[in-house]
């Protein structure tokens, strides 16, 4: 039998909102200071989304796995060596001396922020049995993110802006640290190891796969996708994914239950957490770009909007709880999604020279509401659809989805901004300008090139930036369509418990 927890209390629920808001604060801390990274280190627009997504594609290739090792040998443990973790990478970011050195800061901060994810929700969930006691606590485990979201582009902008841009990861440092203690002092401990084990064929497929497809995608736009090495990386991405699939197939005790796909609730959740937070991070990393890299404002000017994306949020909070109780999960996703492109659309339709805070404020808080209301139906669908043994499966699957499509944001949109921007610059630059843009891309004119090769580059630029969006917006209403037709009301937890429990249960 499943061990049994006791009742939520007040110091597991604070330390486990502290853990997910330290790892979501540490995916937003780049966001400003994206321009300052680039301009620093002579990055290019592939180099600049590695820095997002170095921290996100450890988070998901192993958010399922550390699923599993929460369930075996309880949550406690994973909760305070994340926290520790993820301190130590945020300190290598602190004091990179180059861009190869920031990548692995944040690859190291990703596995901290790999283990708080799922472990912190997994607390929650298992203390939780009672739906309308776990939705309240869900809603404020949400909260939590959205607070950090906020947090995270306000510090990093200020302290960019009056010191070194490396001085933006030093909060997180202490975060971490703090993560670490209070998960040690706070947390009632919870596990549930019957039918679970370590899956060492799916864990390094599915690392193998995802990383392949990633980095595929990111170099293709610089390599050409008809090179080689791109071409090696796909077709080896799609073979290890493929092989994932049939590992867990034949595991006596798979790290993802492929049956969780068949409640419809918990697969179409998986998919908006894909597609939504593509569209959510590809449009924050258009932004970041285009006035930071593009429009060069300061750090703190340019971590402004996204600071503003999270004021609405924080004023629904107190009905949150209330509406996912009362509000059938279909309508609250589409509430969300649905906002999250008309924003899109929006910023898209903004010309490139559009600095005024002002103007963002409308698309941008469009983005706010519809990020708070996906990010807590979603989970909360995905968690009441699976038997409460599993809930450790189901929400590091859910993580994993999520934190994915957040690392393909930035790096789709970036390979379609910098090659349409790439195109639009044909023929239009010469001798050391048009060097330059084949060595480094179209940022690297923009900012360093002639007059008018600059000029040259911020319309292409505009372009692209343009492009990438309106692809982000239709990947949310890709979301709503999915809701739409697939999600319903799951009326008992019992309902969906039978064709998914493990055999030894």
């Amino acid at each position: 039998m499943t061990n049994a927890v006791k009742k939520l209390d007040v110091g597991t629920l604070i330390a486990c909102c502290l853990a997910v808001a330290a790892a979501q604060l540490c995916i937003t801390v780049p966001s400003p200071i994206n321009g300052e990274i680039q301009s620093a280190f002579g990055a290019s627009g592939s180099q600049v989304a590695w820095v997002t997504s170095a921290f996100i594609l450890p988070t998901a290739i192993l958010e399922l796995n550390f699923g599993v090792v929460g369930d075996l040998f309880g949550r406690k443990r994973l909760l305070i060596l994340g926290g520790f973790v993820l301190a130590i990478g945020e300190l290598l970011n602190a004091t990179s001396q180059n861009i190869t050195m920031l990548w692995i800061g944040q690859a190291l901060a990703g596995i901290g922020a790999a283990a708080l994810f799922p472990s912190s929700l997994a607390v929650i969930a298992a203390a939780t049995p009672e739906e309308k006691d776990r939705a309240k606590a869900v809603s404020t485990w949400a909260l939590s993110i959205s607070l950090a979201s906020a947090v995270g582009p306000l510090s990093s902008g200020i302290l960019a802006t009056v010191a070194d841009f490396r001085w933006a990861f030093v909060p997180p440092v202490v975060l971490g640290v703090a993560v670490g203690i209070a998960c040690w002092a706070l947390v009632t401990d919870s596990k549930a190891p019957e039918g679970r084990a370590l899956d060492w064929p799916g864990q390094i497929s599915i690392a193998v796969g995802l990383t392949a497809l990633l980095w595929g995608i990111i170099e293709g736009g610089d390599r050409g996708w008809s090179s080689p090495s791109i071409v090696f990386a796909l077709v080896l991405a799609a073979v290890a994914l493929v092989g994932f699939v049939m590992a867990e197939r034949r595991a006596t005790s798979p790290m993802f239950n492929l049956e969780l796909l068949r409640i419809p609730s918990f697969a179409a959740a998986a998919v908006v957490a894909l597609t939504g937070m593509f569209g959510f991070i590809g449009t924050a990393y258009c932004v970041s770009i285009r006035l930071g890299a593009v429009m060069h404002l300061s750090a703190l000017r340019a971590g402004m909007p996204f600071v503003i994306l999270q004021l609405i949020p924080l004023l629904l909070a107190p009905v949150l709880s209330k509406m996912l109780t009362r509000v059938e999960p279909r309508w609250l996703l589409m509430g969300g999604l649905l906002p999250m492109a008309a924003g899109q659309f929006w910023i898209a339709a903004l010309p490139i020279t559009t600095t005024s805070l002002a103007a963002f404020i409308g698309p941008v808080l469009l983005l706010g509401i519809g990020f708070i209301c996906v990010v807590s139906s979603l989970t909360s669908a995905a968690v009441n659809a699976v038997p409460i043994e599993m809930t450790g499966m189901a929400s590091g699957a859910t993580s994993l989805v999520r934190e994915f499509g957040q690392g393909l944001g930035p790096a789709v949109i970036s390979t379609i901004a910098m090659s349409a921007a790439s195109s639009a610059l044909v023929g239009k630059l010469s001798g050391a300008d048009a060097g330059m843009e084949a060595a480094a891309g179209p940022l690297a004119v923009v900012n360093a090139g002639s007059d008018s090769a600059r000029a040259a580059a911020q319309d292409a630029l505009a372009h692209g930036m343009a492009l990438g969006v309106v692809i982000c917006g239709c990947a949310s209403l890709l979301g709503a369509l999915v809701t739409l037709l697939l999600v319903r009301r799951n009326t008992a937890r019992a309902t969906a418990q039978a064709p998914v429990q493990p055999a030894s249960a």
